[in-house]
């Protein structure tokens, strides 16, 4: 009998230097795009790898005089201890509301707000709209929220006003569990809908003007050219970003949330974000409160891996 073995685990071996050959040839190929991007990588190594360092704080006891490393190790115990708390089921609940319906209902508007400018012909009118609805994202957070506070005044608020025209009464907009998610939803899409939409605007600019043209021969209405030909169009990106939104699921945003807050709004505003710097800042529970936020990374984690598997197989389209 003849042996078939030698040259197959020959050409195994030669797997490992095709491969080193292959990134090699990338590399001197195209070396102008890797020193473009070495600057970024750089920079994320030395802010967000090395950082890294600093999870076993979650895991000691931690002591100004013994460092990071000196500590006791506790392992799990902090862990423990806040899913243990009585305010765990209430600041779970209060992010997950919180994101979930900023994802849902934030997530299209960009998509749609995109939609709409692509649709409008003269090309001032179109700088001007876009222009206007970008305005918003350039307002600082701490001056949107003090817009906030004097528009829905129920005092000397317009919309306060309003809502007393129409009825409703003294209702405090910002004070109230009921209208704070609300709210906050709909200011964020205010300030940051315009910005988003950029990204499927560039999108849109892809797609080749034959396709309108052959839209228009056919006899096809605007809804149906945004159905048949725009709407396909962005479907990648739409994936790609919904993928990555999913890694902050659990991720509300600590500033705005904070600034909003009041004691009567508290229990449905206090969130995992605030929560950790009330506890780590202002009580100096430090370990205590970089377990929660690695147990917030790690959900995070999750989501976005598991949103990434489901979005490859369902439509070939992922992060990796």
């Amino acid at each position: 009998m003849i042996s078939r073995s030698g040259p197959k685990l020959k050409q195994a071996a030669a797997l490992p230097k095709a491969r080193k050959q292959t990134v090699l040839n990338t590399f001197r190929r195209d070396y102008q795009l890797w020193i473009m991007i070495l600057p970024a990588v750089v920079v994320i190594f030395i802010f967000n790898y090395i950082p890294m360092y600093g999870i076993q704080l979650a895991f000691r006891d931690y002591s100004f005089t013994k460092g990071l490393t000196g500590g006791e190790w506790r392992g799990l115990f902090y862990f423990r201890q806040f899913f243990e708390n009585y305010m765990f089921v209430d600041l779970l609940k209060n992010t997950v509301v919180i994101s979930v319906a900023t994802i849902v209902l934030s997530f299209p508007a960009p998509i749609i707000l995109a939609l709409l400018i692509n649709q409008v012909r003269l090309k001032r009118a179109k700088k001007t709209l876009q222009t206007t609805v970008y305005l918003p994202h350039f307002i600082s957070t701490v001056v949107m929220v003090g817009l906030l506070s004097v528009l829905l005044s129920p005092n000397s608020g317009i919309i306060g006003h309003l809502l007393q025209w129409l009825g409703l009464g003294d209702v405090n907009l910002l004070g109230s569990t009921k209208t704070f998610v609300p709210v906050y939803v709909l200011s964020e899409i205010w300030q940051h809908g315009g910005w988003n939409s950029i990204i499927y605007l560039a999108a849109l600019s892809t797609v080749d003007p034959q396709l309108y043209d052959s839209a228009k021969m056919d006899g096809a209405s605007r809804w149906q050219t945004i159905r048949y030909v725009d709407i396909p169009a962005l479907v990648p990106t739409i994936i790609i970003l919904f993928v990555l939104s999913m890694g902050s699921v659990l991720g509300t945003g600590f500033e705005k949330v904070f600034l909003m807050q009041n004691p009567l709004n508290l229990p449905v505003s206090e969130v995992i974000a605030t929560y950790v710097y009330k506890i780590g800042i202002i009580s100096s529970q430090f370990s205590y409160s970089a377990a929660i936020g690695l147990f917030n990374t790690v959900i995070n984690f999750i989501f976005l891996f598991v949103m990434n598997m489901i979005a490859k197989r369902c439509s070939d389209i992922s992060l990796w």
